[in-house]
């Protein structure tokens, strides 16, 4: 038996290289978003709105009167829970008037918004939690111990497992892309942001987008990475 379930030389197993690809791609993403969200928290919107308050306006021009708007510990942990119908909003973003604090603001009440009209992709979602993190969680345990033992249905089991965490980030990107178009319109039909301004706030939703496109390119990458350890795996038995 080779070195590198049959490929590569003196134990270096090549199949890394995608690891480092997707890390590469994670860390650029989180870096983009990060200087994005601190350029535009310097600049205050015009009008005076904090996060919450700009929330709670567009929950009410949407209709949506059962969710609440909610402070939370922590810096751009922002996110919407359908389960307690809540906006949560960072210290970053809560009591802050600027154009960053706003845009997140408001794309978290997007998700809100997609809850109430029913987004078929967001329930998808939803659906998919138990199962993604069922997945995530066995995925790589169930595979390791195939692959050293030899044995093919673990492996097997592995990988699929591994695929529902990747379903889940493929199905997440066009829930988020949707709660920031929709966040958009919003900001601008209300008035909390003039057109110059929603540009602003287009940046940092679209940063903020890339993070998605990236964690889903990192997990595609880590998932060709168990089918070229499998497949190595196999041509050595």
């Amino acid at each position: 038996m080779g070195y590198g379930y049959g490929y590569g030389f003196y134990g270096f197993d090549p199949t890394y290289i995608l690891l480092v690809i997707g890390m590469l791609l994670s860390l650029a993403a989180s870096a983009k978003l990060k200087s994005t969200f601190a350029q535009y928290r310097r600049v205050r919107s015009a009008s005076g709105l904090t996060g919450e308050q700009a929330a709670r306006r567009i929950l009410m021009a949407a209709g949506i009167t059962d969710v609440a708007v909610r402070s939370i510990p922590g810096s751009l942990t922002d996110h919407y829970d359908p389960r307690t119908r809540t906006v949560n909003l960072s210290q970053d973003s809560y009591g802050q008037t600027s154009l960053a604090a706003v845009g997140v603001a408001a794309h978290e009440c997007g998700h809100a918004i997609q809850h109430a009209t029913n987004y078929a992709p967001l329930d998808f979602r939803s659906a998919l939690v138990p199962v993604a993190n069922f997945g995530s969680n066995l995925s790589w345990p169930i595979f390791i111990i195939g692959l050293f033992a030899g044995l093919r249905p673990l492996t097997t089991a592995g990988i699929v497992l591994f695929s529902l965490a990747v379903l889940f980030q493929l199905v997440t990107l066009p829930v988020e892309i949707n709660a920031s178009s929709r966040a958009l319109k919003m900001l601008q039909s209300t008035g909390i942001l003039g057109s110059d301004e929603t540009k602003g706030a287009r940046k940092v939703l679209t940063a903020a987008a890339m993070t998605y496109v990236a964690a889903l390119a990192a997990s595609i990458l880590q998932l060709l990475r168990l089918v070229i350890l499998a497949g190595g795996r196999r041509r050595d038995d």
